[in-house]
């Protein structure tokens, strides 16, 4: 069994895999050795553990694996399932590698673009010749509405919300509005991109306003037009790169 865990800027995912399958999965607000061990007591058959961290982290935590466990902390070294042609790997956020891998895992020899939306929307494209080439970055839903408060003196923080009017009555709902469809508008837009230049392409939407991209690209309801979803790309990225390494 596989203990896979994905700590990002807001929350830290954790999944158990078992025979490429996710038996176990929990979230918390950061990585903690107390919690950790705990989660490994709750799990005895666990005998491989790979980490993803977007933030520094006590390095207890990686003596504390390295002292029982196969352990692989992702990096720019790590070994991967694909070729990764980022000009600047050393660079590359983590959570976006494992994303491109888990698309590429899911549909590969594909032209594939993962979309991560949590604190950031992350684009991250795969060729049909298994290759990382790079994507895009833009602020996430939350660094908007944050954005306009903090960078202007009259505009309130408001919170996210379903909102799917164009004219917003209010202060309130015309950040709404402008934020909502806005986020919206750039993602058809650059997706309409894509497939301009990749008329096969497949795209793969994750991560923590997953719903709501669901909802507003109608996936699950037409499957002809290539877009899917998955709430656990990037820990299945990160366990095909577990089982890739384990594998050599």
């Amino acid at each position: 069994m596989n203990l896979v865990i994905d700590a990002g800027n807001t929350l830290v995912k954790t999944a158990v895999f078992s025979e490429g399958e996710v038996s176990s999965f929990s979230s918390f607000e950061r990585l903690n050795v107390d919690t950790l061990k705990r989660l490994l007591e709750m799990h005895p058959a666990v005998k491989n553990i790979i980490l993803s961290s977007v933030v520094e982290h006590d390095k207890a935590i990686n003596n504390l694996f390295a002292s029982g466990w196969k352990f692989i902390e992702l990096n720019a070294d790590t070994k991967l399932p694909i070729t990764n042609m980022y000009q600047t790997p050393q660079t590359l956020g983590k959570d976006r590698l494992a994303a491109a891998v888990g698309a590429n895992f899911l549909f590969p020899n594909r032209d594939v673009v993962a979309i991560d939306a949590g604190t950031c929307i992350k684009y991250d494209f795969v060729d049909s010749k298994n290759q990382y080439q790079g994507g895009g970055i833009s602020p996430g839903i939350e660094m908007r509405f944050k954005a306009l408060n903090q960078f202007t003196d009259k505009l309130p923080l408001v919170n996210y919300k379903h909102f799917d009017a164009l004219i917003g009555g209010t202060t309130e709902d015309s950040i709404l509005s402008g934020v909502m469809n806005g986020v919206v508008e750039e993602v058809k837009g650059i997706v309409s991109r894509y497939f301009e230049q990749y008329p096969s392409l497949t795209v793969v939407f994750t991560g923590g306003y997953l719903k709501f991209f669901e909802k507003t690209f109608n996936i699950g309801a037409n499957e002809k037009t290539n877009i899917f979803a998955d709430s656990f790309l990037v820990l299945k990225g990160l366990n095909h790169i577990l089982n890739y390494n384990e594998s050599k």
